[in-house]
């Protein structure tokens, strides 16, 4: 009978001289190339210009490469940061926040809708789906790399992560993340191809977004270890901190989405 799982997998898949391919990027790449197909067919379906698509795949990348960076920088460890602000750019040594980069898209998508007059409800509603998705690959990732797992744990699938000198089994809470956020992705998609009423109630996907995916990260951070020493001793640590607030705008979403009245098709800057 299966009583732990040994988990040793090096996180580079090959390196040639200076340049080392490891699964997380790997990883963060395909879920872009995903999230670009997926947005290709949400583009024709509502006969928008594929040229605009490559602009906005710009937009998002950049900003949640920078806030994800940024949000690690600033949540979990500012002292160090602001007085070396050099190594903020070092992205290549590890350091990212899905937290700052909800932030960092929320702010980039913001402009971009600003820019090319577009309703920004329209597009965050779209958005989400394949976000979701990227959240998967990412915890995969996590999970390749060894890193941010849960507490000890006697169920059969308990992880021993060998490359970080465990001896005991611990939650593999990137596989209960990534596996969340798959299905957060398939009842999103749903709600997209075959709920009109609902995508036509700008800002329900958003907000449902916002519940689901940050409520159950608020949960499971109850059975991780705690990422930096700061957090030892608060009774929530920071990743919750920060889910309290997107969870709370995601309810006041979809309670102005039913609110106000449904919308269908269009992607003008006046339907905000």
């Amino acid at each position: 009978m299966l009583s732990s799982i040994v988990w040793n997998v090096d996180p580079e898949i090959f390196s040639m001289g200076p340049i080392h391919v490891r699964y997380y990027g790997v990883l963060f790449a395909l879920a872009f190339a995903c999230d670009y197909l997926i947005f290709t067919r949400f583009f024709r379906r509502e006969k928008l210009p594929l040229p605009l698509l490559d602009t906005l795949t710009m937009w998002a990348v950049i900003s949640t490469i920078v806030g994800m960076r940024l949000g690690h920088c600033l949540f979990y460890d500012p002292g160090y940061y602001l007085a070396h602000p050099i190594e903020i750019l070092k992205i290549w040594e590890g350091g990212l926040a899905s937290h700052g980069a909800a932030i960092g898209i929320l702010l980039g998508l913001y402009f971009f809708c600003r820019k090319y007059k577009m309703s920004y409800l329209w597009l965050l509603d779209r958005i989400v789906v394949v976000v979701a998705l990227t959240g998967f690959f990412i915890r995969i990732g996590n999970l390749m790399n060894s890193e941010i797992y849960g507490i000890q744990t006697s169920l059969p699938w308990g992880f021993i992560f060998e490359r970080r000198h465990e001896v005991v089994p611990k939650h593999p809470t990137q596989i209960y993340e990534a596996l969340a956020y798959l299905l957060i992705f398939f009842i999103l998609l749903y709600a997209y191809v075959k709920k009109a009423n609902l995508l036509n109630r700008r800002g329900f996907l958003f907000g449902a977004f916002l519940v689901l995916v940050f409520a159950f990260r608020f949960l499971v951070e109850f059975i991780k270890e705690r990422q930096v020493d700061f957090e030892e001793g608060m009774p929530l640590d920071m990743g919750q901190l920060l889910s309290i607030p997107f969870v709370l705008l995601g309810v006041s979403m979809l309670i102005y989405s039913f609110r106000r009245a449904p919308e269908s098709g269009g992607v003008a800057k006046g339907s905000k």
